[in-house]
């Protein structure tokens, strides 16, 4: 019940508008996201990479109405990876179609990230086209095989994959076919029982045997969840198969269990840590208590700290 509600919650624009524009509602977000700049950003970034763990950066935004948000969404992304080459950050880009004018005009998307991405292959970077919800599966995989097709763009550009999707287990296989590098999550949208698990139990079954799936590819990829009893049983079945630990990695979201992170990369297994930042935080967030809504008691208890 209560995951709907914040996914409820997260879809109006009257709430967003005025969280987005609170200084409590900008005080409350810092769980989750860095701040409003590229330099908090950076600093955040720079933090994560002192003990050892990567990072993908991520300008919060999504479903840009009209052609200017689209370009400035844009410029945005170009000077990200300006920082990341200028102050030789360990660390690559996240972003979602629709922040790139997806469902403003579709050839005006593919002509924004395919510029993104010959910036990403000069300075030897990677973009990650992240996931959203199921209207855009289809398309968004489309998107990426074409991408990744492109001279010279192999091992530059990969996407999301969700396990509570019944179609999961056969987009792995495709993508691995292709060599298209994949982040693997749960899943953070309110989707049908038509097309996903809806129990826990059956999208966290399904997450552990596509994980095996994608790690047996030989192609690196990205596993995203905080859940201990997968990390576990993850880290012990590579053990036992003499998976190495730089065959992939475990990826996790900043502010959440860094004391994980960094135990996990002392420990010597690759990790990375999501960490968004920008205005436009507010759908995002709410993505983040609907995953876990005990959140709400961790945040209510700081806020009164601060």
């Amino acid at each position: 019940m209560l995951r709907s509600f914040f996914i409820a919650l997260s879809k109006s624009r009257t709430i967003r508008s005025i969280a987005e524009n609170s200084s409590i509602g900008q005080k409350v977000s810092k769980r989750f996201v860095a701040g409003m700049t590229v330099e908090d950003l950076v600093v955040a970034t720079v933090a994560m990479n002192r003990v050892g763990v990567h990072v993908t950066v991520d300008n919060l935004g999504e479903n840009v109405t009209n052609r200017d948000e689209a370009l400035h969404s844009k410029a945005l992304y170009h000077q990200l990876f300006d920082e990341i080459e200028k102050r030789k950050l360990d660390a690559n880009v996240s972003l979602k179609l629709t922040h790139m004018g997806l469902d403003v005009d579709e050839k005006l998307a593919h002509e924004i990230v395919s510029e993104l991405l010959d910036h990403a292959i000069a300075i030897n970077s990677f973009i990650r086209v992240d996931m959203e919800g199921s209207p855009y599966t289809q398309k968004t995989l489309d998107f990426v095989r074409e991408l990744h097709r492109r001279p010279n763009a192999a091992g530059h550009v990969g996407t999301v994959l969700q396990s509570y999707f019944y179609r999961t287990e056969e987009d792995a296989r495709v993508l691995c076919s292709e060599g298209i590098r994949i982040r693997l999550c749960k899943g953070a949208y309110k989707e049908p029982a038509t097309i996903a698990y809806p129990s826990k139990q059956d999208v966290d079954s399904n997450y552990i045997k596509v994980a095996k799936q994608i790690i047996r590819s030989g192609v690196f990829h990205g596993l995203a969840t905080h859940d201990e009893k997968i990390i576990d049983a993850i880290k012990a079945w590579a053990l036992q198969e003499g998976v190495p630990k730089s065959a992939f990695e475990f990826q996790m979201l900043h502010g959440v269990r860094r004391d994980l992170q960094e135990s996990l990369a002392k420990d010597g297994w690759g990790v990375r840590c999501y960490i968004p930042f920008g205005t436009e935080w507010y759908p995002y967030f709410m993505r983040r208590l609907a995953e876990r809504p005990a959140n709400v008691i961790f945040l209510a208890k700081n806020y009164f700290k601060g």
